[in-house]
C-alpha cells in the first residue's frame, strides 16, 4: 500500500487547476476512488482543495450517471454557450419586444 493508502494515482493539470485521481485502499482492503481538485487561492502559497470519494460498490452506477452528464455536455454544450452569449448581448431596449 502506498502513502495515505494510495495504490494508484494520476493527475491532470489544466490552467490553474490540478485534478488528482487517487485509488486508495481502506484498512479492510476495499478500494475506492478519491477525486481531488486543487487550485490556488488569493493568499500566496495556499490552495483550495475539494474532493469526492466514490466507493467500489458504487462505481458502476457512478460511471453510468457521469457518462450521462458527459453525453449531455457533448450534445448541448455549443447550444447552451450560444444561448448564454445571446442573453449577455441583449440590451434593456431589446427585451421590451
Amino acid at each position: 500500500m502506498g502513502e495515505r493508502g494510495e495504490v494508484f494515482s494520476t493527475k491532470l493539470i489544466k490552467n490553474d487547476r490540478t485534478y488528482f485521481f487517487n485509488v486508495k485502499e481502506n484498512i479492510y482492503g476495499d478500494l475506492f476512488l478519491n477525486i481531488v481538485e486543487s487550485r490556488p487561492t488569493d493568499t500566496e502559497g495556499r490552495y483550495l482543495r475539494q474532493s469526492i470519494i466514490v466507493y467500489q460498490e458504487d462505481m458502476g452506477e457512478f460511471i453510468k450517471e457521469f457518462q450521462k452528464s458527459i453525453d449531455y455536455i457533448k450534445m448541448n454544450g455549443t447550444r447552451v454557450r450560444e444561448d448564454n452569449l445571446r442573453r449577455r448581448k441583449r440590451t434593456p431596449d431589446t427585451d421590451k419586444e
